[in-house]
């Protein structure tokens, strides 16, 4: 027979109930999934990957441009998506591919949407 001594017993028990009080808040509020998952193969899935919803275990990212700055790979036959380049010349006129001075303008500062130069305090151009 083994013998437990009391405070012993009461840690245990103090400690399982705290295990099933967090399984059942977890069950309850399940963690949102992320943007990108890196698998633990490496592999970076976004939502339109067919393997997306089977990856439980992974590193979160905000971007697959992130993941795989960290060193991920995208699936086989995925390529990264070509995100548009809003130019802000040094004159603060806001260019997007449809300006025609968009490949002119040498000197910028790059943007990820028209809004959010324009935003920043540059104007559009003459038309």
């Amino acid at each position: 027979m083994v013998l437990v001594k009391k405070s012993r017993i009461k840690s245990l028990f103090c400690a399982m109930a705290l295990g099933l009080l967090t399984a059942q808040v977890l069950a309850a509020d399940p963690p949102k999934d992320p943007t990108v998952k890196k698998s633990d193969a490496g592999i970076c899935h976004d939502a339109s990957s067919s393997s997306y919803g089977n990856t439980k275990k992974f590193t979160p990212f905000n971007s697959l441009d992130e993941c795989v700055k960290s060193g991920g790979k995208l699936p086989a036959g995925k390529t990264m998506p070509v995100v548009e380049v809003v130019k802000k010349s040094e004159a603060g006129i806001c260019h997007d591919k449809t300006s025609s001075s968009y490949e002119q303008t040498k000197k910028f500062t790059e943007f990820k949407s028209l809004d959010e130069c324009l935003k920043s305090g540059g104007k559009l151009p003459k038309k």
